[in-house]
């Protein structure tokens, strides 16, 4: 398979290692990458396969949690207006949230996955297109007693990271992180990224290819159960419940009721070009415009859980890799190796992957419509061949 776009010199075996990679892929990719301000890559391969039509460069898709990033990027861009700060309880700029002994819970519990609140109590009967109700789903939040104490431990917010993040810069800027991202980041570096898509541009989109299996109830079951796990814990009965709507979550986030709301979790949509240039504008300038500072970005990427684990109930699904985040930002491990030591972004359920480098001045997105990548077993292959290409391009 050939992929289209523009290479520039010295970066033409990134281009090989991406069409190699794609010829094995039954959707639709691109990659794009920034070097010191400049668009050095931006290409695009493969196939829209259930609209029947070619993958190109004015393809948008969905980006999963690589949205967690954007709405990070909010969330900092108000801390360097003097409007948030990190270590300030959540219920300074939320008050509701200190109900049920979450007073003490800051900014930075909720970017570091540490609040002991990821996921919604099954008897708030949140699931489903109830995630689309904004108001409900804060609200339960904000009545929910932590199922750890917070600080205490960390284990991924999967979902309620785009609520709680989101609802602070509601609470702080008067927008929503729709219309944040539109005025302060889309907006002005002319970018093809929205949470909450309008419909003009619907047409655009890619569904992702859904895998043709998934774990049952009594698969899940029987995992969770060989690892030992207490199912009449809260935390445990919350990721299991998690395991077993996932199908039915990625055929919902297909649709355009799901492309509409306002899910600052996992439903951005936007093509490779706008997520990399958003990551250019947060290490450096373009066209004038940088959103985070230097000083922002070495507290974005500055690991914040190395003293802690996942909590007792869920360790045993932490394995022996578990994520590693900074400020509302993944960095790099064995499974998202991204340039490596100093990167810092965020990968995406089914392989989309997009992230900085500012020693190399470098920003990439990888956007994909394929759900090959199942975020346990390793790197997906997709992302071998360039990132290496990469790296060896930028000597490092």
């Amino acid at each position: 398979m050939l992929a289209d776009g523009t290479v520039e010199p010295g970066f033409e075996a990134v281009c090989d290692a991406f069409a190699e990679a794609q010829a094995h892929d039954e959707g639709g990719a691109q990659l794009c990458v920034y070097r010191h301000g400049r668009r050095v890559v931006d290409i695009w391969a493969g196939m829209d396969k259930l609209r029947n039509r070619p993958f190109t460069a004015d393809t948008i898709t969905i980006l999963m949690s690589c949205t967690k990033a954007v709405t990070a990027v909010c969330v900092h861009m108000l801390s360097q207006r003097g409007l948030i700060d990190y270590d300030a309880p959540v219920a300074r700029y939320w008050p509701e949230f200190a109900a049920k002994g979450k007073a003490a819970i800051t900014v930075r519990d909720i970017l570091t996955h540490r609040a002991g609140l990821m996921g919604f109590d099954e008897e708030s009967g949140i699931a489903g297109p109830a995630l689309f109700d904004w108001n409900r789903c804060t609200a339960a939040l904000a009545g929910m007693e932590p199922w750890w104490k917070p600080g205490s431990a960390y284990f991924y917010h999967a979902l309620t990271f785009g609520y709680l993040a989101g609802e602070l810069v509601r609470r702080v800027s008067g927008k929503t992180v729709g219309e944040f991202v539109d005025a302060e980041i889309a907006g002005p570096l002319k970018l093809d990224l929205w949470i909450g898509l309008p419909p003009e541009q619907e047409h655009r989109v890619a569904p992702h290819i859904v895998p043709p299996t998934q774990l049952s109830d009594e698969q899940a079951r029987a995992l969770f159960s060989g690892l030992g796990m207490d199912m009449n814990s809260r935390p445990v009965r919350a990721a299991f419940n998690m395991v077993v709507s996932s199908a039915d979550g990625l055929n919902l986030i297909n649709t355009r009721e799901a492309h509409a709301a306002q899910l600052p979790f996992g439903n951005g949509i936007a093509n490779a070009r706008a997520l990399a240039r958003m990551y250019a504008a947060c290490i450096g300038e373009i066209d004038g415009i940088r959103l985070l500072t230097r000083e922002t970005v070495e507290l974005a990427r500055e690991s914040q859980n190395e003293a802690l684990g996942a909590p007792d109930p869920l360790n045993p699904l932490a394995g022996s890799g578990p994520q590693r985040f900074g400020l509302g930002f993944e960095l790099p491990r064995a499974i998202e190796p991204m340039l490596g030591t100093g990167s810092f972004g965020h990968g995406g359920a089914g392989g989309r992957m997009a992230f900085a480098h500012p020693e190399s001045g470098t920003a990439v997105a990888y956007v994909c419509n394929s759900m090959l990548w199942d975020g346990f077993s390793g790197p997906d292959q997709r992302w071998l061949g360039w990132t290496k290409a990469l790296s060896d391009a930028l000597g490092i």
